[in-house]
């Protein structure tokens, strides 16, 4: 086993530089604590229009400036960019390409809310670039960590197009896939920016998924190890189309190098003893001063204050994040006697219902259609209960969150929503939250008719709560256990 390694992390997102939901998280996360624990980390990243370079001060790399990127017969002129992760030593590259990355949306247009048609060619120039960027750096990694479909042709370009030069011959990479729905799907024709064969070489490539290019399979099929983001969503992923999305027979194949680690959360950014965007601090020793938060909470929404628990839901607005089961079962959930708050965009027609949810229970229901990072922290801090009714959910990050900030969540037994929660048992009244099967909306409000028996009981209820705070949610587990995953890789012949 390698003492210190050098590890190369790929992200699409880095928080808080850019972040569209969990994968950002990660990014501005996990490298942290490797960089403690003693390993040499660098993150490359593309720099979207969002990035703010004058306050995370990027600068110019000179030796990394207009590197020639191969895509087809045209040669592409990319700069990079230096920061560090906030509150680390992290040193972070910003791949700068403009026409590509300098847009409003990272990788949906916000004016349609549908991918950009050239997304295939964005991510492919930032494969290539990533690996040019190493090349001009003459820093030579011991593994690369790729993650999810905009990084999965990582792998596949270091077995093919860099497969002769000895600068990258003893690289190693490990895949994790953050969610495998969102796979990277494009025309054959895409492969002609990467070989001069172009769709030809599809079939033998290991890319192919129903006769398209898939790049979350390409970082499947060519990395050394793969990963995802829970133990229980690495094993449903296998088990049906439901989780795995098309790809259960290439998941199988990869069975012996497959493996799931749960998250963690960073302690420097969702801490209530400690977050900025909250009113005041508090902790498990002083529950009380979590109410400052609910009351600032109930403000920014403009609904008065009449005792009753406070039930957040934090995410996207699709039919995969329990939509259905919300709108089939909201009228017996606000026929409970609560106060409901939904954060976060998606389907117009999950927009409209809150609008209506809005206007129906009036001084009730609160509703804002955009992500808000800081109204994000104060939603969790503020209520009494995180709902998440998502049919799949692989890493359950929110329920780490609610947790930490003694939020009890209400949650669907899939993915990661199930590993992250321990379901209450009354004996003891052990457990940090409450679980539910999300096949149909009456399981959903059977679970909250139980949370809410139990808030009644303010005794017992500050149990559950604390139960959530004292456990360790943190990253030194998960880092641990990617740690000895490179070291496999490494010993991989």
């Amino acid at each position: 086993m390698k003492g210190k390694l050098k590890i190369l992390m790929v992200f699409s997102e880095v928080a808080p530089f850019s972040k569209t939901g969990g994968l950002g998280d990660v990014g501005g996360a996990l490298p942290k604590i490797l960089k403690d624990m003693g390993h040499d980390v660098r993150i490359i990243t593309p720099q979207y229009q969002v990035v703010n370079e004058r306050k995370y001060v990027l600068r110019d790399v000179i030796r990394l400036q207009n590197i020639e990127v191969a895509l087809g017969g045209d040669k592409m002129g990319i700069n990079v960019k230096s920061a560090f992760v906030p509150n680390s030593k992290v040193q972070v590259y910003f791949i700068d390409y403009k026409p590509f990355f300098f847009r409003r949306g990272l990788y949906l247009d916000p004016k349609t809310s549908k991918e950009y048609a050239d997304n295939d060619k964005r991510f492919i120039l930032f494969s290539k670039g990533v690996l040019e960027t190493l090349n001009k750096l003459h820093w030579q990694p011991d593994i690369i960590h790729c993650n999810d479909w905009q990084t999965g042709l990582i792998p596949y370009l270091l077995k093919t197009v860099y497969r002769d030069n000895p600068f990258f011959t003893q690289m190693h990479t490990l895949f994790t896939v953050h969610h495998f729905g969102m796979q990277g799907s494009y025309e054959p024709q895409c492969l002609s920016l990467i070989h001069q064969n172009g769709p030809s070489v599809l079939e033998t490539s290991g890319l192919e998924l129903t006769g398209r290019c898939n790049f979350l399979k390409a970082g499947m099929v060519h990395s050394d190890i793969v990963t995802t983001v829970s133990e229980r969503y690495a094993h449903q992923v296998q088990q049906s189309h439901e989780f795995g999305f098309g790809l259960e027979k290439t998941i199988k194949s990869r069975k012996s190098r497959f493996f799931g680690i749960a998250s963690g959360i960073d302690d420097g950014v969702w801490n209530p003893e400690t977050d900025p965007f909250i009113p005041h601090p508090y902790s498990v020793a002083a529950l009380e001063d979590k109410k400052a938060s609910r009351k600032a909470l109930l403000e920014k929404f403009g609904i008065p204050d009449k005792a009753l628990p406070v039930v957040v839901m934090i995410g996207r607005l699709t039919e995969q994040k329990g939509l259905d089961l919300i709108r089939s079962g909201f009228d017996a959930l606000m026929n409970q006697g609560v106060v409901f708050l939904a954060l976060g965009s998606g389907d117009e027609k999950y927009h409209q219902f809150f609008r209506q949810a809005q206007r129906k229970h009036a001084k009730r229901v609160g509703f804002s259609p955009s992500f808000d990072e800081p109204l994000a922290h104060l939603m969790i801090a503020g209520a009494d209960i995180l709902l998440t009714p998502s049919k799949a959910e692989p890493s359950g990050l929110m329920q780490l969150y609610g947790q930490r900030y003694g939020t009890v969540p209400v949650a669907s037994s899939v993915g990661g929503l199930a590993d992250a929660v321990q379901p209450f048992k009354p004996q003891g009244d052990r457990g940090t939250g409450f679980i539910f099967n999300p096949t149909d909306a009456r399981n959903l409000i059977a679970a909250m008719k139980q949370a809410l028996h139990l808030y009644r009981d303010p005794a017992r209820w500050a149990k559950i709560m604390r139960n959530g705070m004292k456990k360790d949610v943190t990253w030194q587990s998960p880092a641990k256990k990617y740690v000895h995953l490179y070291n496999k890789c490494l010993a991989k012949k």
